[in-house]
């Protein structure tokens, strides 16, 4: 195929970026996937910047681990950057635990006070302290008999 003669108003050292008409603009091509991969790449780094504070809180306990994840979320969903440097600071403090000791309290209190419920099995749902019936009886302990 015969390409066109060049205008002979046009200079006789031109750029090797300017093509022929009918020929590949291979500049175009290189900066078009220049282009997907820096977007992608921007992308990327992104969210795993976002991810931060959910990978430092992953050490922490669940419920402050969870705490982290929705702030993250919300962060990302809403572009508010105030949820986001929230869950950052919320992985940085380590949570006290108010559980273990103030249960601990409330057992000691309950072998002082005579209403020691050990005998029970314990249940995460049960108030250790109420003096309440359990609504089902537990099963007697009778051996069954032999015919």
């Amino acid at each position: 195929m015969d390409h066109p003669a060049m205008n002979p108003a046009a200079p006789h050292h031109l750029p090797p970026f300017i093509t022929g008409p009918g020929q590949s603009d291979w500049l175009m091509t290189v900066m078009a996937v220049f282009l997907v991969v820096a977007v992608i790449s921007v992308g990327l780094v992104y969210l795993k910047l976002h991810a931060l504070p959910e990978h430092m809180a992953h050490r922490t306990s669940k419920v402050q681990y969870q705490f982290v994840a929705v702030l993250a979320l919300l962060a990302l969903f809403t572009h508010n950057n105030v949820f986001w440097i929230a869950a950052l600071l919320l992985a940085l403090v380590e949570l006290p635990n108010f559980s273990t000791p103030m249960n601990s309290i409330a057992l000691s209190l309950e072998k002082l006070s005579g209403r020691d419920k050990s005998a029970e099995p314990d249940s995460r749902w049960n108030d250790l302290l109420s003096d309440d019936a359990p609504a089902d009886p537990p099963p007697s302990a009778k051996p069954e008999k032999e015919a």
